[in-house]
């Protein structure tokens, strides 16, 4: 059954082979694909028509994921075999925007034994958000891949070289330059401090005294888009107080999203505590479902005892809260 629904896909052509549809029959291929889509093919007959359609994944439900393609392709029938291969040609598809509906080409015909459906893509496009022209992705993908890889590199090399470097910034336990024109594009903070009278403006320097040097310059890779996975990692708790000071909501948003990936009993109360401090609801959620939730809050005991003496009075109460409801739903 799975073999019978895949499909053959090239960087611009796909091959769907059908066996034998009986009469009021309905199939769906599996997924495939091509450019920045994964796509769908199906096929219906009835006693009057064969009916093909293709379709793209809904990608708008996807968090960043393209828009709707906008695609110029040829679709054939391919029946039965060479050298007496028949083959039926729809008229063509140019710019259409797929909407979740997809395409549909009605055949006056119902096709008896073995076909292919054949979908040759001439292009396909995605509509520019700020209203231009729709562009290409096999024009400018390539093109723009390049430009992003020199620009990220150009960028680093800036910063690890120090090139031109026009502003120091003082950790807790050292010093690194930086460029203020780059930090200020990045930041409405460091904008801010560089655009107006003053000491960072004046001296040239900033001030980072509760960060070390090490998470200092994580911090300053993921500005000029150099930062390390491992380093990441290691420093992500230093890195969401950075964002959160300097208004840096992408990496604000990459820190939250990954520590609510490894919560565990060692770090769950620290977390409970940060996502308290720096208003990360689902993190905070996450933290109190693997206490309540999971019934982890019973083997840490001593670890809860001394968080509740020191924790802000409101999260307290938030905790209490949720045990309080997990008991009365037992």
């Amino acid at each position: 059954m799975t073999d019978g629904a895949r499909v053959e896909a090239a960087p611009r052509l796909a091959q769907w082979r059908v066996d034998a549809l009986p009469c009021y029959t309905y199939r769906k291929s599996l997924p495939f694909r091509i450019g920045l889509w994964n796509w769908y093919l199906s096929v219906e007959r009835n006693n009057k028509q064969t009916c093909v359609k293709l379709f793209a994944e809904n990608s708008n439900s996807a968090k960043n994921g393209p828009s709707a393609p906008i695609a110029s392709f040829v679709t054939k029938l391919l029946i039965s075999l060479p050298p007496n291969q028949q083959t039926i040609v729809h008229p063509g598809i140019f710019d259409k925007l797929l909407k979740p509906d997809g395409f549909v080409w009605a055949i006056d015909s119902s096709v008896t034994g073995r076909f292919v459906i054949e979908i040759e893509f001439l292009d396909l496009k995605v509509a520019d958000p700020s209203g231009g022209e729709p562009a290409s992705i096999w024009a400018s993908q390539q093109i723009k891949q390049s430009s992003d890889n020199t620009a990220l590199s150009s960028l680093a090399r800036m910063l690890h070289e120090d090139i031109l470097t026009d502003i120091t910034i003082n950790a807790a336990d050292g010093s690194v330059r930086a460029h203020r024109a780059i930090l200020a594009a990045r930041s409405p903070v460091f904008r801010s401090m560089f655009s107006h009278d003053l000491r960072e403006k004046e001296l040239s320097t900033v001030d980072i005294s509760d960060m070390s040097l090490g998470a200092c310059h994580a911090f300053l890779s993921y500005i000029y888009g150099d930062l390390r996975g491992e380093e990441f990692l290691a420093n992500r708790l230093a890195l969401l107080r950075a964002a959160d000071k300097y208004d840096m909501a992408d990496l604000k948003e990459a820190c939250h999203e990954s520590l609510l990936e490894d919560i565990d009993t060692g770090n769950v109360l620290e977390r409970l505590q940060t996502s308290h401090l720096y208003r990360l609801p689902r993190l905070k959620g996450g933290c109190l479902r693997f206490l309540v939730d999971f019934r982890k809050v019973y083997e840490m005991r001593d670890e809860l005892n001394a968080f509740l003496q020191t924790a802000d009075r409101d999260l307290v109460a938030e905790v209490f809260h949720g045990v309080l409801a997990a008991w009365s739903g037992r």
